[in-house]
């Protein structure tokens, strides 16, 4: 069993009344790792100026996170099966409408990967599907996406 972290940290700006429900959705996040990113609220969520449009938002994450996890299966694949990928892009996107329950939630998350492949043997239309079926097949994050989710206030 693995762990893995992230350290959030949010305060009120000065100046801002909190209780009027204006104020800043920025916030920090910290890895293990030391990366640092700016984070917020999204803009089509929480109306700009109280969301930073130029910070990722969770929703982003959540769709990063699955593009990211299927691009590194898919690498580990290719290479055990002597392919050779010289570059490899997603424009994934995800959409947050209504699910079955009524609440809003990211009912879908398309990935839309291009891969160029470089000397030596280059799968077939097949094969690369096939390898990108075992690749979403493998991904933790796809895999956990139903999974629970609990708080335990400290």
């Amino acid at each position: 069993m693995s762990t893995y972290s992230a350290q959030l940290l949010w305060q009120l700006e000065p100046g801002e009344a909190f209780t009027d429900n204006r104020y800043s959705r920025r916030h920090r996040l910290r890895f293990d790792g030391g990366a640092e990113l700016l984070a917020s609220s999204s803009p089509q969520v929480v109306p700009l100026p109280w969301s930073d449009a130029a910070a990722v938002d969770p929703e982003e994450l959540l769709v990063a996170s699955l593009s990211s996890c299927h691009m590194l299966w898919f690498l580990s694949l290719a290479a055990r099966q002597g392919h050779c990928v010289l570059r490899y892009e997603d424009d994934a996107v995800g959409t947050m409408a209504r699910n079955a329950e009524g609440r809003l939630a990211m009912t879908e998350v398309v990935l839309r990967p291009r891969v160029e492949f470089g000397a030596g043997p280059a799968p077939d239309a097949a094969a690369l599907q096939a390898l990108h079926h075992a690749a979403h097949d493998a991904c933790f994050i796809a895999n956990s996406v139903r999974s629970a989710v609990r708080c335990e206030p400290r």
